[in-house]
Formats: structure tokens, C-alpha cells, sequence
């Protein structure tokens, strides 16, 4: 069960004029659920995205590098996306990059564009043969079906990219910039082979702000820094990971042309909140997950150790076995601190919390420390893990989870 995560309201996600939404069944693995959604953009949209750091990356993360560019810049011209489940189209050579593309070029002759301005996204089981076929012949009645993308569109297509979620994923927010209405909305999927880095599992984020679309990559690079570069469930980095922004330029207000202005504060706080919420809601997802935790590291030279550190405990089997037991054995987490790559560290300046349990102190356990204070809190759905360096004033924080039965038995079972 997810940790006090629900389903979308559809009530709650606002339209983003200049999007029109589509699902279907294409039995791309098992037949009769969503898995096949399209995305339209109104003609003048900008859109920019980050990709997997994972060096075997999928044919769908290649096509759409080159679509896009190198810098992920190039997305004026893009007019669709199209996302499958239940096959990653990853670790399948030439003919995979060919079948990736084929899609695309479907997709343009269906809705009268060009293949360039097609990105491709795919998830599911790696290392087997897209059925691009079945994809190809869902294409008609999929564009048939695209309406305006209203709440019920995007909570439908929230639960066309699941994999192995138990709730799909949605977030959305409103502002006001220079006296008129402007929304972000978004989706997300992920629940394993959650350990991204420039990226993440799969996200899509569209708002009608007038937005220079040159300022578009540095948002979206910002937006996933501080999001779903901050979460890590198992470890892995998957070969399909892709976090795209969409700007459709339909909100009226004055052109965006600095995100460091009034506007371009509100908007990148927005789309900020929506990430995170995404990026959360991943994590809470997480498979078998019975725990949701913030590591946050305080008191470091620079954000990088911090960070070091946080995924030193974050991604640690035995501190997350000790939490899913919600057994406080905590001298694991100090453990993870001192194997984090930091070689000068004094272990004598560090403090640990957990919540509001003093557990550490100047490096040795708190004399007030009670054992049932640290049992308390681990038997909590969510806790925060505090440590302080006290080396400087950086600090970090990301999201995971704990490690149960369930997490092994998913996965030995995901090609069932």
C-alpha cells in the first residue's frame, strides 16, 4: 500500500490550455489496460526535457535527444508525445532505434506533422522487441479520442504510464502572474529502478505560461534538481528515465523573459511544487514501501557532501530494513554517514535526529537517548532523518523509502 498517497481527484488538476490528451488500449504487453497516451501541443509551444544519466539508455531517450538536440533545447517545433507502458524499447540495438522511430513517423502521418516534432517514450520490461505494430494500428482512434486536456484527461493519462504503481500520479497548481490565471499541471510514474540523475522515471509537465522557450531547459534542469534528483527508492537508474516541460504560451500575460523576474519566480515555484509533488508521490509509491523518509544533512562544506552523505543513508539496505522493521538500530545510519566519501570528517562534530529524538551527539549516543524514543518514531508511516556535519552551511535533503518483503517479491515477479 502506498504511504498516505491516494488516487488524483481529477477535480483538483486544472486544464493547460494549448494540450489536448488521449489514451488507449494497445495490448502492447497484456490487453485491456491503459497503455498507450498521446499528448497534442498546439502549434507555437515550447518544450524542453532531461534524460537518464544511465549510458545504455533506451531507443526512445536517443530519438528524443536528437529531436530535441544535445542541450534538450530544441523543442519549438515539437507538436506530440507519445508514451507506451509495458515495454522499455531498452537494450534492443538498431532495431529497437528503428521501431522508436517508426512510431514517430506513424504518429506524424496520423495527425499531419512532421517526425521530428514526435518524442517518443517507452516503459516496461528491457531487452524485449517493441510491438510497433500494435502501437501503429491504436494510432488512428487514439487521435480521434484527443480532447482538451480537463482534469478527468489528465488523471486517465496519469493511469496510462503506470508500470508497477499502485496509483497513478498527478499534480497541478494555479497562479496569477501579472493579473491573469496560469497553470501547471503534471504527471508522474515510477514505483522501482528509482535512482535517477538528470532525470526521472517518467514526467510530463505542462503550463499555458508565456515563457521565452530559451529559459525552458534551465527550468526543467532546475525543476528536476530539486525534485526527482532527490529521491532514490532502490538504487537503480533506469534506462528509460525522461522529465519533459511543456509551455503552450496561451496564459496572455507579458512574454517570461527572466527567471529571476517577479513572473518568473511564481512560475518556476509552481512548477517546483508540482515536480516535488510528483517526486514524492514516486516515493510514496515506492514498491512495498510502508515508510516514506526525509534525509535531510545539514552543517556541510557544500551541497555536494551533503548530498554524499543523504544517499549514503538513503540508499543503504540495512537502514532500510531497520526502518521497515522499525527496529532503531541507528548506528546504521552513523555507519552510512562515515562511508560516504567525505575523508577528512570528524565523526566527533556529527549529530543525529530522528524527528525530534536526539539520538547523537558530538559523535556518540545522546546521554538522554531512550531506545522506546527511537522505537517510537520508527513505527511512524513518516519520519525525518536529521544529521548535522556541523563542517559548514550547505545543506540537502532527499526522499526514500524503506526495503520490505514486498519489494523483492514485486520485482521477482515483474515478467509474470
Amino acid at each position: 500500500m502506498p504511504v498516505n498517497l491516494s488516487r488524483p481527484d481529477p477535480a483538483a488538476l486544472h486544464p493547460v490550455a494549448g494540450v489536448r490528451l488521449a489514451t488507449a488500449m494497445a495490448g502492447v504487453r497484456k490487453a485491456g489496460r491503459r497503455d498507450l497516451v498521446l499528448f497534442a501541443l498546439d502549434e507555437g509551444a515550447a518544450v524542453a526535457g532531461v534524460f537518464t544519466a544511465n549510458r545504455f539508455c533506451a531507443a526512445p531517450v536517443q530519438v528524443c535527444r536528437d529531436h530535441l538536440g544535445a542541450d534538450g533545447a530544441g523543442g519549438q517545433g515539437v507538436r506530440a508525445l507519445l508514451v507506451n507502458t509495458g515495454n522499455a524499447n531498452a537494450g534492443t540495438g538498431a532495431d529497437g532505434l528503428a521501431r522508436a522511430r517508426h512510431s514517430c513517423e506513424a504518429l506524424a502521418a496520423v495527425i499531419g506533422v512532421a517526425p521530428r516534432q514526435v518524442l517518443p517514450f517507452s516503459t516496461g520490461v528491457i531487452m524485449e522487441t517493441l510491438p510497433v505494430d500494435r502501437i501503429e494500428a491504436a494510432l488512428p482512434a487514439l487521435a480521434g479520442a484527443l480532447a482538451p486536456a480537463d482534469g478527468a484527461r489528465w488523471a486517465e493519462a496519469a493511469e496510462g504510464i503506470m508500470t508497477t504503481d499502485t496509483v497513478p500520479k498527478a499534480a497541478s497548481r494555479r497562479v496569477e502572474i501579472d493579473g491573469h490565471a496560469v497553470h501547471v499541471t503534471g504527471i508522474g510514474k515510477g514505483a522501482g529502478m528509482i535512482r535517477p540523475n538528470m532525470a526521472t522515471m517518467l514526467g510530463f509537465v505542462a503550463t499555458d505560461a508565456v515563457v521565452d522557450p530559451a529559459l525552458l531547459p534551465r527550468l526543467v534542469k532546475a525543476a528536476a534538481d530539486r525534485s526527482f534528483n532527490r529521491i532514490t527508492i532502490d538504487g537503480d537508474t533506469s534506462t528509460n528515465d525522461a522529465f519533459v516541460l511543456m509551455a503552450t504560451q496561451r496564459a496572455g500575460h507579458p512574454v517570461i523573459r527572466s527567471l529571476d523576474s517577479a513572473a518568473g519566480r511564481t512560475l518556476a515555484r509552481a512548477v517546483f511544487e508540482v515536480a516535488t509533488e510528483l517526486a514524492q508521490a514516486i516515493v510514496r509509491d515506492g514498491e512495498g514501501a510502508t515508510k516514506f523518509i526525509t534525509v535531510q544533512v545539514d552543517g556541510g562544506r557544500d551541497e555536494a557532501e551533503c548530498r554524499r552523505v543523504a544517499y549514503a543513508i538513503a540508499h543503504s539496505p540495512l537502514v532500510k530494513t531497520a526502518f521497515f522493521a522499525s527496529d532503531p538500530n541507528l548506528g546504521r545510519i552513523l555507519a552510512a554517514v562515515g562511508y560516504a566519501g567525505i575523508a577528512d570528517l570528524d565523526q566527533g562534530l556529527i549529530d543525529l535526529h530522528l524527528d525530534d529524538v536526539h539520538v547523537a551527539r558530538a559523535g556518540g549516543r545522546h546521554p538522554d537517548y531512550q531506545e522506546a524514543d527511537g522505537a517510537r518514531v520508527m513505527k511512524q508511516a513518516e519520519i525525518t532523518v536529521r544529521v548535522d556535519l556541523h563542517r559548514g552551511g550547505a545543506s540537502t535533503q532527499v526522499w526514500t523509502c524503506d526495503l520490505s518483503y514486498d519489494y523483492v517479491r514485486i520485482n521477482a515477479d515483474y515478467r509474470s
